[in-house]
């Protein structure tokens, strides 16, 4: 009886040991081993949020020992479950890490080694801060359907299971190849978890009026300054892997322009943290001077990274587009008086956002997945 011819053979029968198809295709074993590969990348996730369920589960019941707590208000389970979760996040990264991306650094000279393992320590403090905030919110929403509930500790277990697994499973994926689109994924989840959780706790329910930054002031500040201050590391982050994918695209011919790209990226990140750190109520000068900073040094690092790519017509008129409507914008707000502080914030950062979401985009299709080690000992000598 003769081999069945590939394209005539379902999937099952191609999984049989020993069964040989005759002129089989490159491409046809290509997408065969990539197959392969995803459904061990699958079991792998499978076998991570078990993992982090069990883990969760025994972590959260040995925190909340000791009697029922309130789910939501004062001593609730809450917040002990949040660090439950963004612990066990950062965990499951960093073995994510270790498993599929072991060894990526080693044949990089120190800088570029130093530059790749910063960024992925930054990765997994944001992961933490997504996992906790994420269940912050969640918690909060949920509480106004769930007054007066009283959870024992294992029913706090429970849901700290529940929180790890599905903060666990996100953080493994995330290790298994990191790229540009998911560090920018991640901002973006951050800023709106982070900004909605501060909206809901706000004290002073006409912030809107105002700016943003006044869900930075009183006790509750804590959540928006820490959303600002881990937005700027992965701002800065998102910029490190920018530079790396335009290593990857031109090579070590272009590393003192992609340096440019990757300070004015570390610079507006660093400036953006400077916002959480410098509240507006305590010091009011160096908190405005921070925010138009990070805003001045966005715009610069979109121009510089543009330039790099300067064949790319569609993130030319993109950039373009970019900083005409911001400058418009700012007059309407400072000149003409017709947006509120917050409003422009609003309209600066999804401009922002919708043009590095574009920009990822484009690295994600130009940029070669593999690893390119560079051959200088200095980004900035030839």
């Amino acid at each position: 009886m003769g081999a069945i011819s590939p394209g005539a053979a379902p999937m099952w029968v191609l999984m049989i040991p020993g069964y040989v198809p005759v002129d089989v295709p490159l491409w046809w074993l290509h997408e065969v081993m990539d197959v392969e590969r995803m459904l061990r990348q699958q079991r792998r996730m499978l076998w991570a949020t078990a993992v982090c369920f069990a883990v969760g589960l025994l972590a959260g019941t040995v925190a909340l020992w000791g009697g029922t707590r309130p789910f939501s208000g004062d001593g609730s389970v809450l917040m002990p479950i949040a660090v439950v979760a963004g612990i066990i996040a950062a965990a499951a990264f960093a073995v994510s890490t270790r498993m599929h991306r072991a060894g990526e650094t080693a044949p990089m000279p120190t800088w570029q080694a130093v530059v790749s393992d910063v960024s992925t320590v930054a990765v997994a403090l944001a992961l933490v801060g997504v996992a906790g905030l994420g269940v912050l919110l969640a918690g909060e929403v949920l509480a106004t359907g769930l007054q007066g509930l009283q959870l024992p500790a294992i029913g706090g277990g429970l849901l700290a299971g529940v929180a790890s697994a599905l903060g666990g499973r996100f953080a493994f994926r995330t290790g298994i190849r990191l790229s540009t689109r998911d560090v920018a994924s991640l901002l973006f989840s951050f800023l709106v978890i982070g900004t909605l959780f501060a909206v809901l706790t706000a004290t002073d329910t006409t912030w809107w009026d105002r700016s943003f930054s006044q869900l930075g002031i009183g006790a509750g500040g804590w959540a928006f300054n820490g959303t600002v201050i881990i937005a700027g590391l992965l701002i800065a982050t998102t910029g490190s892997y920018v530079g790396r994918d335009l290593h990857r695209m031109l090579g070590d011919a272009a590393l003192r322009g992609i340096a440019v790209v990757v300070v004015a990226w570390s610079g507006a990140g660093l400036a953006l943290a400077a916002v959480g750190l410098l509240p507006l109520d305590q010091v009011p000068v160096p908190h405005a001077i921070a925010a138009f900073a990070t805003l001045g040094l966005i715009v610069a690092a979109a121009i510089a990274t543009t330039v790099l790519m300067g064949e790319l017509r569609m993130l030319r008129a993109l950039t373009v587009v970019l900083a005409v409507l911001i400058a418009v914008a700012v007059v309407l707000a400072f000149v003409l008086r017709m947006l509120s502080v917050a409003a422009l914030e609003a309209v600066v950062v999804g401009l922002v956002l919708l043009w590095l979401s574009t920009l990822v985009q484009l690295l994600g299709i130009l940029a070669p997945d593999e690893s390119r080690p560079s051959s200088r000992r200095s980004p900035l000598r030839a």
